[in-house]
């Protein structure tokens, strides 16, 4: 497959001196064609700025993108045609109608579908002569796809495509969404929902403060974090945990990269003295754990690596 993004280096500051903030920090970022890559970050992690320069919205400050092997801003009457933008918020005119508001939309594009094949993607024929202002937030958001897709794109940026939507929504979009990858469109999407990217994504990366915490695929991602067992103290010397975790409610937390040999070995000493362990849980890893420890600056930064280095087996705590 050819490469539709890539990024090197890429930078942004914003302000001189000693007021300036760098929201993204020299990143490195592939997107090949028919994938679709979720980017994911902590608050003020960096990912709208990245977003804004991957769209052609802002020159990069540092590095270069190339989108269809051309400059994003430089190039952008090649590109735009191309590719479908939707944005966090659409901030459509309430007094169009949803077929109104298409049409106008139409014209913006080089080669549009029909308004009416839009709607029956997002699922919004019935409602096609309701005024925008009239409808719910979850009904925006699927006007806001549909205006995305109606210049029939290659690239789609998808920016928190189902806020809003209730269950069933979401998961029809995850449905057409899925079926415009297969199709080969290629997209790149944030999202909060974590369960998104994991039904969608074919690649991930988390950012945290400008950088790319975590990167690869779910399964890089998940193997590369430690499962946990966590208990209650059990009142008497615990076995050598290397690194175990005591928090002020006595709760012990142990990190393994062997959940199933290290909780047996735990087990097996419980068995032994006759005791029972209270409040035991063992949890996989999960693409929320990493998340969260992401997000966990104590964490992160000493975790910040790309899901191919991986620490070995253990019990104790991330190294």
């Amino acid at each position: 497959m050819s490469t539709v993004i890539t990024a090197r280096g890429l930078t942004r500051t914003y302000g001189s001196g000693d007021t300036a903030f760098t929201a993204v920090k020299g990143i490195d970022l592939d997107v090949a064609e028919g994938e679709v890559f979720a980017l994911l970050g902590t608050n003020g992690a960096g990912k709208t700025s990245t977003f804004d320069l991957l769209e052609g919205l802002e020159a990069p400050t540092a590095g270069y993108i190339e989108v269809f092997g051309l400059d994003p801003r430089r190039d952008r009457k090649l590109i735009r045609p191309e590719v479908g933008i939707m944005l966090q918020s659409g901030g459509l005119p309430a007094e169009l109608t949803i077929t109104e508001t298409l049409d106008m939309w139409r014209g913006t594009c080089t080669n549009p579908t029909t308004a009416a094949a839009v709607l029956e993607q997002v699922d919004l024929t019935d409602r096609a002569h309701v005024r925008v202002g009239s409808l719910s937030g979850g009904e925006k958001r699927r006007v806001d796809l549909a205006c995305a897709l109606v210049g029939q794109p290659r690239l789609l940026f998808l920016d928190e495509p189902t806020t809003g939507l209730d269950p069933e929504s979401r998961r029809r979009t995850w449905r057409l969404l899925a079926g415009l990858k297969a199709a080969g469109v290629t997209m790149v999407l944030t999202t909060h929902y974590l369960d998104e990217a994991e039904a969608l994504a074919d690649n991930i990366a988390i950012m945290h403060s400008g950088q790319i915490a975590r990167r690869g695929t779910l399964r890089d991602i998940v193997d590369e974090h430690p499962a946990r067992i966590v208990f209650d103290h059990p009142g008497l010397p615990l076995p050598p945990l290397r690194g175990a975790r005591i928090d002020p409610q006595a709760r012990v937390t142990v990190y393994t990269h062997d959940l199933q040999v290290h909780l047996s070995e735990l087990l097996a000493w419980a068995d032994e003295r006759g005791l029972h362990l209270r409040g035991l849980e063992a949890r996989a890893a999960s693409l929320e754990s990493v998340f969260l420890d992401v997000a966990d600056d104590s964490v992160a930064d000493t975790t910040i690596t790309d899901a191919s280095d991986s620490p070995p087996d253990m019990i104790g705590t991330p190294s």
